[in-house]
């Protein structure tokens, strides 16, 4: 415990349009901070292209408390991925935590955090929701889905109901900085470093104030992308779907031939034909939608564009 005293704790929060709940969420933090075991407190809000009075109340932050409280604002908004990125490369924290700033992320379980990775032995202590009270159903609903699909489909386990807000070592954090990959998707990239992890279970809290930035379609595309930055499966299913439909052309043209043969004449109705036109092309552009997200990745990658672009920073 002696050895452990006086550790930095950096705390990575991606802000876009909080200017309700910064305050808020820093005053909570500041409440907890006598019980993190005498280790110290970095604040590292990353302000992801905001167009509210986020930036400028984190201006006033920095000006209150300027040894502890940093910022980084973008040249636009670049998403919550880049932000995370760009919070986890600033920080200098024995420790790392990654939170959200409408505290539906807990800041009293940094300390059970800590008693997990100082006295547990753990590299990672994450949270998960046990429930997803307040959350439309239909969110719900194909939230539990996404999760079915993905652990079935790639190789990487996905903790179900799992936050970003989790605490971690110097080690951690500095593998996952090793992956400066353009499409991020940060839930993958936590589990797939592997090291020793735990989750803390919790149940749902709303926001303390402000509406949320992500919308179910923003959500939906969020999810495609997780999907398929760490799973081949869709480019096997193209091609299950692909061989499918030649085998059923087949069929179909064995029994025409041999319907004529022994029982003449033809299979008639223009109707029956261009719905079998349409269903095989309907089929072949969904398999080339496949390819063309996998491509589109690609090409974003070799172009070797900044994850983000810092237009001011404190």
């Amino acid at each position: 415990m002696k050895g452990q005293m006086n550790k930095l704790i950096s705390l990575v929060i991606p802000c876009y349009n909080e200017q309700e709940t910064i305050s808020l969420f820093y005053a909570e933090v500041e409440k907890i901070k006598k019980s993190l075991r005498g280790h110290r407190l970095e604040y590292i809000f990353v302000d992801d292209g905001s167009n509210d009075g986020t930036l400028e109340i984190l201006r006033q932050l920095n000006q209150q408390n300027p040894a502890e409280v940093h910022y980084i604002s973008f040249s636009k908004n670049f998403g919550k991925e880049s932000a995370l990125y760009a919070g986890l490369k600033e920080s200098q924290g024995d420790y790392v935590a990654v939170m959200d700033v409408d505290l539906q992320d807990p800041p009293e379980q940094l300390i059970q955090m800590l008693v997990g990775i100082e006295d547990e032995g753990y590299d990672v202590v994450g949270t998960r929701r046990v429930d997803r009270k307040g959350e439309p159903i239909i969110r719900s609903f194909f939230a539990r889905l996404f999760y079915k699909l993905i652990n079935q489909m790639s190789h990487t386990q996905f903790v179900n109901g799992a936050r970003d807000f989790r605490l971690m070592t110097r080690q951690v954090v500095d593998s996952i900085l090793e992956m400066s990959e353009y499409n991020r998707f940060s839930k993958g990239l936590f589990s797939w470093v592997g090291f020793k992890t735990k989750y803390l279970e919790y149940t749902n809290q709303d926001r303390i104030a402000g509406k949320t930035s992500w919308s179910f379609w923003g959500l939906f595309k969020y999810s495609i992308e997780g999907i398929i930055n760490f799973s081949e499966a869709p480019l096997y299913l193209a091609s299950y779907v692909g061989v499918g439909s030649f085998l059923v052309s087949i069929v179909s043209l064995i029994f025409i031939i041999l319907r004529k043969l022994f029982y003449g004449g033809s299979v008639n109705g223009w109707a029956s034909l261009v719905s079998i036109v349409l269903l095989i092309g309907g089929i072949q552009l969904f398999c080339l939608g496949i390819l063309g997200r996998y491509i589109g990745n690609i090409y974003l990658e070799v172009k070797k564009r900044p994850i983000y672009i810092v237009k001011e920073k404190k």
